[in-house]
């Protein structure tokens, strides 16, 4: 037999059906888990948790940070037992917080060590175990399996692991099996390759042997720090599941090294809001290099959006005709982009295009222009642009009195457009079927989904459809309108508009992120305008979250890219300062992705696609990867950075910051 599986072939005659709706939001129904004395499940919220980062040995402190994380929200506190010595003291730990009076579960996360979740088992009201290396060990080696070699294999597994799923049913303590994209066994990826399909059949492997002795208190999870490959993972295993006779498992979501501040949030969002958005996911970690505490209100916004949502809507008069469940004309399963035509710079095999909106804003200037990346310099009396340049404008009513730089072209209402060569009309339906007067080389219309799907789908070949809902919901929306242009064979390019008023500038840069986000990771959508009414900076925040959107998606990168885990008490060396200064000193590296991990656990697997790594391995020693490979061993921290910084030179990658970075 073939040595890796392919899943597009296992698919297709089974549909592609792995959530309930994608028309509005539905959420997926589960059994309930219970943990302690908390309950997990679509009966009961969606949980959030988060995980400390001082090292579990130090008792005091793992006590002080657990109340600071569960004063500011967190339900779920999870503490790293790498050995059978941290198993242990979180009998310390525990007994301390119910000592103060805090009785929120407490998880203990296992890697490597059957031993440490057998006796955290005992302790704990969950453990968390990683089927990647729970039984197997990683020596990046291809193996060519049997069928009844890897039935061999799969035997070992039960040996290695029916110990703790006794020891969880007895003391009745729940377990989350928690696949890692970075940490799949070379026997998972001797079979099925480093693909979403790996992903799942790791977890199902651990799965099966829980169901066959009758233990279902049990969460999954499939995490990721690239969001298309956590995406599709969550999908398939929904989809696994329900195909597989399964029950009906909670699931734990989570972006793995997602980054710190903007960039961190949004991608979480990107992955995380995706699936939420899809109905999956019943608690939900957001992971940032920052003290846990902090990533708590981020998880608290993302999913507060959804307490009310299907309470709200109604799916049946947002579109008529439809029912709420689908077909997907698209595969959740592999990502590929929509085909369109390309028209100008948009389209095709193009870059998503991004337009800032200045619609609102009166008189606008040339300094205006610094929030979206172009700066006139007037010294040598011309123009420069950062990797953040926007590449469209739209000014509404508004005409410019200056030129604009070459990498940006103007669109305005085609109400008061007069031909222009530099200058694109944006038209509304019934003034576009009606026009005697259109740009020869490219024109907007701007549509609702919902009359898009009732029928106002006739365009020309030098049109961009600008395509927004003015329903609370927008993604489900305009994701059914991109589903009627599929089924229709239209391939005009389409711009995805989204508009919001009434949240703060960190919840924009959450919502927007899932909504864009969760189009771009479907491969639906050529370009993206945000508009935001009330931000005093909102020209610029806009401009970041759209680039910021369609790298976390993986649709355009313009920026360097951190691969960066949150900390926990593995973590051999300060990560939040060290990560702070390699982006001061990396950020101007455009397309160059770095991998920054805090030890070998998942290091070297997490950032599988990264450009380079600094990954510790000891107390305040690094190792440096180029890829996959260790360049550098036992690298002091101190000089680190700067070793890092003479790799990228010596391959070639380097370059100097301009003016403008």
């Amino acid at each position: 037999m073939s040595n890796t599986l392919n899943l597009t072939d296992l698919l297709i005659a089974d549909g592609n059906q792995y959530a309930s709706s994608l028309y509005a939001y539905e959420r997926r129904m589960t059994i309930p888990v219970q943990i302690g004395d908390l309950y997990l499940g679509s009966d009961f919220p969606i949980r959030i948790q988060s995980m400390t980062t001082v090292d579990t040995m130090d008792t005091l402190g793992s006590i002080e940070q657990s109340i600071r994380m569960i004063d500011a929200g967190c339900e779920l506190v999870r503490i790293t037992a790498p050995s059978v010595k941290e198993a242990q003291n979180l009998e310390n730990i525990r007994k301390g917080l119910r000592e103060r009076g805090y009785t929120t579960p407490l998880v203990a996360d296992i890697h490597f060590t059957p031993n440490a979740a057998e006796l955290a088992a005992r302790i704990v009201e969950k453990v968390r175990i990683n089927p990647g290396n729970y039984a197997d060990k990683k020596r990046f080696e291809t193996i060519d399996y049997t069928d009844a070699s890897y039935a061999s294999e799969l035997d070992r597994i039960r040996d290695k692991f029916l110990p703790l799923v006794k020891i969880c049913k007895e003391y009745g303590t729940a377990m989350r099996i928690g696949t890692n994209h970075g940490s799949l066994s070379d026997r998972i990826l001797s079979r099925y390759g480093d693909t979403p399909h790996g992903m799942v059949e790791s977890a199902l492997e651990f799965l099966r042997i829980c169901e066959d002795e009758n233990y279902f208190n049990i969460v999954l999870s499939m995490k990721s720090s690239n969001t298309q490959v956590m995406v599709e993972a969550y999908r398939l295993l929904s989809k696994k599941l329900k195909d597989g006779g399964f029950k009906a498992y909670p699931m734990h979501l989570g972006v793995t090294e997602a980054g710190d501040g903007e960039d961190g949030r949004i991608k979480s969002a990107v992955g995380i809001g995706t699936l939420l958005e899809d109905g999956l996911g019943d608690t939900i970690r957001v992971s940032l290099t920052e003290d846990p505490e902090f990533e708590i209100p981020v998880a608290q916004d993302l999913v507060r959006r959804y307490d009310t949502r299907a309470a709200s809507q109604d799916p049946i008069s947002l579109f008529s005709g439809d029912s709420v469940t689908f077909d997907s004309p698209i595969h959740p399963f592999a990502h590929s982009r929509r085909k369109t035509s390309e028209i100008f710079s948009i389209g095709g095999h193009q870059v998503p295009r991004v337009i800032a909106d200045f619609s609102t804003r009166s008189n606008i200037t040339i300094a205006d222009l610094k929030a979206i990346g172009h700066f006139y310099l007037p010294e040598p009396d011309k123009w420069a642009m950062n990797d953040l340049g926007a590449d469209f404008i739209y000014t509404g009513q508004q005409s410019l009195d200056f030129m604009l730089p070459n990498g940006l072209r103007q669109i305005q209402d085609a109400s008061v457009w007069t031909p222009s060569d530099y200058v694109y009309p944006l038209f509304d339906y019934v003034a576009y079927q009606s026009a005697t007067h259109k740009h020869s080389t490219l024109n907007f219309v701007s549509l609702d989904a919902a009359d898009l799907v009732a029928g106002a789908d006739s365009f020309d070949e030098k049109t961009v459809i600008v395509l927004h809902s003015s329903n609370v919901h927008q993604m489900p929306a305009i994701r059914r309108a991109f589903f009627h242009l599929i089924e229709k064979g239209i391939i005009n390019p389409v711009i995805i508009q989204l508009n919001y008023s009434s949240i703060s500038d960190d919840q924009f840069q959450l919502f927007a992120p899932t909504d864009g986000g969760a189009l771009f990771i479907d491969g639906l959508g050529d370009g993206l305008l945000l508009s935001l009414n009330h931000s005093k900076n909102k020209e610029a925040l806009c401009n970041a979250t759209n680039f910021g959107t369609l790298q976390a998606s993986r649709m355009r990168i313009s920026k360097t890219e951190y691969i960066s885990c949150p900390s926990c008490g593995r973590t051999l060396f300060d990560l939040q300062e060290t990560t702070a200064m390699i982006r001061q000193k990396t950020d101007h590296l455009k397309g160059i992705k770095i991998g920054i991990m805090g030890c070998i656990v998942n290091g070297p697997g997490e950032m599988a696609d990264a450009d380079y790594g600094y990954v510790g391995i000891g107390k305040d020693k690094i190792a440096l990867y180029k890829g996959q490979d260790v360049v550098k061993k036992s690298v002091p921290a101190d000089s680190a950075v700067d070793e890092l910084i003479q790799l990228i030179k010596e391959h070639g990658d380097w370059r100097e910051p301009s003016v403008n970075e």
